[in-house]
């Protein structure tokens, strides 16, 4: 058998601090938008789970999946204006 003893100063050689860098920030905060679109959608998807939609849900639902779609191509125009033009 093998041990692998010898392997670990290798793999553990990078303390890791539990924060997550900087640029990685940056990106979670401009698709920050997105995000709470998505969770509104699931919001309204879990309350219809075990229950017939009334014409209300239906509404909400329609509403959040355009708050998403909205989001969404918030998100593409400023990653396309940021690469330097449009296509």
């Amino acid at each position: 058998m093998k041990s692998i003893a010898a392997l670990q100063a290798v793999v553990t050689a990078t303390p890791f601090d539990g924060e997550p860098p900087d640029a990685e920030l940056d990106a979670i905060e401009q698709e920050m938008p997105l995000i709470l679109a998505d969770v509104a959608l699931l919001d309204a998807q879990i309350m219809t789970i075990d229950r017939t939609p009334t014409e209300l849900d239906g509404r909400r639902i329609r509403r959040a999946r355009r708050r998403v779609l909205a989001a969404r191509r918030n998100l593409i125009n400023r990653a396309v204006t940021v690469a330097g033009g449009a296509a």
